[in-house]
């Protein structure tokens, strides 16, 4: 077992490399607060090298001290098979909202995804419902949500995010 702990410090210590080698590519002109664009991935990294650090002397003197011990696996609802139906309807939402977004605007192609998601998790919990009626409410519901979202970034943030018109509000 702490052969696998020693593995897991030096991969976390890998990772920490690999972001501070890429927050050295980044900019670090100062901006708006004072703090360069480089700021959080160089944090991050040496908050990663603190942990791998921590993980690999906890796994060479005796291991990882509260680690539970392995007993039987947790127990999975349903019957433990994935639902490939399930998640074919979200990564299809996914890759649609990348895809449509900036053909639909953020509000439809958000909407879409969020219809999309919520019938591949309905299906991952074998309850598909494929009324229309539902249809029509995940999508009011995927608008409701994704509408002000918009709103906030576009005329509160002053973000542009692709509209379905010129006007700035759809």
């Amino acid at each position: 077992m702490q052969r696998s702990q020693t593995l897991v410090a030096v991969g976390t210590l890998a990772v920490a490399g690999l972001l501070a080698a890429g927050a050295r590519d980044i900019s670090s002109e100062a901006g708006y607060a004072g703090i360069g664009p480089n700021f959080v991935p160089w944090v991050v990294a040496a908050a990663l090298a603190v942990c791998g650090l921590w993980l690999l002397w906890e796994a060479l003197t005796g291991g990882f001290r509260n680690m539970e011990d392995d007993g039987p696996a947790p127990e999975v609802e349903g019957d433990g098979k994935p639902c490939w139906i399930g998640f074919a309807a979200v990564s299809a939402g996914i890759l649609l909202n990348a895809a449509l977004i900036t053909t639909l605007g953020f509000i439809l192609s958000c909407a879409l995804c969020f219809v999309l998601a919520t019938r591949g998790y309905r299906a991952s919990q074998g309850h598909p419902d494929l009324r229309p009626a539902t249809l029509v409410r995940d999508l009011l519901v995927g608008l409701v949500i994704a509408a002000p979202v918009y709103w906030l970034f576009t005329k509160l943030l002053a973000i542009n995010l692709p509209g379905l018109t010129a006007s700035g509000w759809i």
